[in-house]
């Protein structure tokens, strides 16, 4: 696949002058350290996709067995996830940028598995929700670690293939997971409720136990990564204080000093953040309410909702990562906004898709739609993710992703219970989920698009100008 050096050709002659350091770092670390790093990475990123792909197949049994309404099925699907992020997000991110990473990684993929395992004895639909709020937590700074982890070990003229290699564990994760959730569940679906210790567990509970042990095993790897040295800042980045007083390096583990960086640079970063977070409404919200969306509308049921999306997401993420190459390295021939550029035109081309998918006459057609759909997506993933290390301050770069990738998170896990609102409260038949999933897509992705186009200028400008650093 087109997914060499190539895509950002144009930045990376920049980035190599401006970071003389990150030439060093990278010839006395292994390439081998570098992909068993990554590797790693990829699973652990394969085990979370596909826990919570998994976990939205169960949705409609979750809400028969628990008797809840779509606006609190949507809530246990988002909002429940993120409420410890709130607190713990960017603090357990900043530990990524002063501790090792491995050791962060690690910690965070063990504490996914527990708790997703803990999920599977949930007696009330209070202590489902609690199992999400700590599920989040453990999972908060795993993008923010692997990405500076990354960053430090690839050098930069390959770091847009570490990155695409990247999306291997997302591929994975939302590919198998529909084929092989959609048969356990249908297993699951004829066994009886089970009491263990007092404890009355359904049969899709223990999916959810069983989902959790290979994070346990994925924690145990990441201890035998080797480490890279972190780069060197580039000229004229806010960095956070090397010998404050206690009080201020609190605040510097609430994202203070990153802020700051951010707020510095509000032209690129505040379109970059305002767009993901837009968007992740397609990516987490709408998606949470496929499943249930395909079982209320054409009668499908978990086991063939899986094994045709599971398929179908395969091949879309495959054409698109082949895509994003391609398109991406023919842009940076003619542009220096190579990455923010493309990333727009995507967003576009979802935005059209995410409106569409919900209205076709049948679910063969509406799943196809909504796999051109993730083609495009993951066309754009890539770009957009590696737009962000390309301009953050590496001494902060942890804790920049991490506010990046809050506002997508967050906004994510506001999307499914938007549509759970939206659903209840201005649909109501519940037969009718396809409006409710029309009406938000039709008015939040567009602006998402607009902000990306806004990105464009200053994005380009921002490389300009760190490239001047290094004449």
């Amino acid at each position: 696949m087109a997914l060499a050096p190539a895509p950002i050709a144009t930045e990376n002659r920049c980035e190599d002058h401006a970071r003389p350091v990150t030439q060093g770092v990278a010839s006395a670390y292994s390439m081998t350290a570098a992909y068993w790093a990554l590797f790693v990475i990829i699973l652990a990123t394969f085990v979370t996709f596909f826990e919570q792909v998994v976990f939205a197949m169960l949705a409609e049994r979750i809400k028969a067995d628990f008797g809840l309404s779509d606006s609190q099925l949507g809530f246990l699907a988002g909002p429940a996830s993120i409420v410890c992020y709130l607190f713990v997000g960017i603090p357990l991110a900043r530990l990524a940028d002063i501790f090792p990473r491995k050791f962060v990684l690690a910690g965070g993929v063990a504490a996914i598995g527990v708790i997703t395992a803990l999920g599977g004895v949930a007696q009330s639909f209070t202590q489902f929700v609690g199992t999400r709020v700590f599920l989040a937590a453990g999972g908060s700074a795993h993008a923010p670690a692997s990405y500076s982890l990354l960053a430090d070990a690839f050098p930069p003229r390959i770091l847009t293939r570490a990155f695409a290699l990247l999306q291997f564990g997302f591929i994975g994760g939302t590919t198998l997971g529909p084929i092989i959730g959609g048969m356990l569940i249908g297993v699951a679906a004829g066994w009886a409720p089970t009491v263990h210790g007092g404890f009355t567990i359904l049969g899709w509970q223990w999916l959810m136990i069983w989902l959790g042990l290979p994070a346990l095993l994925v924690a145990l790897l990441f201890l035998t990564i080797k480490e890279p040295s972190r780069q060197a800042a580039p000229l004229g980045s806010i960095m956070p204080p090397a010998h404050a007083p206690l009080g201020r390096r609190i605040l510097t583990f609430t994202g203070l000093d990153a802020a700051k960086a951010i707020h510095a640079k509000r032209r690129v970063y505040y379109p970059l953040f305002a767009g993901l977070a837009l968007s992740a409404i397609e990516v987490f919200g709408l998606q949470f309410w496929r499943v249930p969306f395909m079982i209320r509308t054409y009668g499908w049921n978990e086991a063939q909702i899986g094994a045709v999306m599971g398929s179908m997401t395969l091949v879309a993420s495959l054409l698109g990562l082949l895509l994003g190459g391609i398109f991406v390295e023919w842009l940076a021939k003619r542009h220096a906004d190579a990455n923010v550029r493309a990333a727009a035109i995507f967003f576009g081309c979802v935005t059209v898709c995410a409106i569409l998918a919900p209205l076709m006459p049948n679910g063969y057609a509406s799943l196809a739609v909504s796999s051109l759909g993730a083609v495009f997506g993951m066309a754009g993933a890539v770009p957009q993710n590696a737009a962000i290390q390309r301009v953050a301050p590496n001494a902060m770069r942890g804790q920049v992703t991490a506010i990046y990738l809050f506002m997508f998170t967050f906004f994510g896990a506001m999307g499914s219970f938007l549509v759970g609102l939206v659903q209840d409260n201005l649909v109501g038949d519940p037969t009718q989920l396809w409006k409710a999933l029309v009406m938000t897509a039709s008015v939040l992705l567009p602006i998402a698009t607009l902000c990306m186009v806004r990105a464009i200028r200053p994005y380009r400008e921002e490389v300009e100008r760190i490239a001047a650093q290094a004449i």
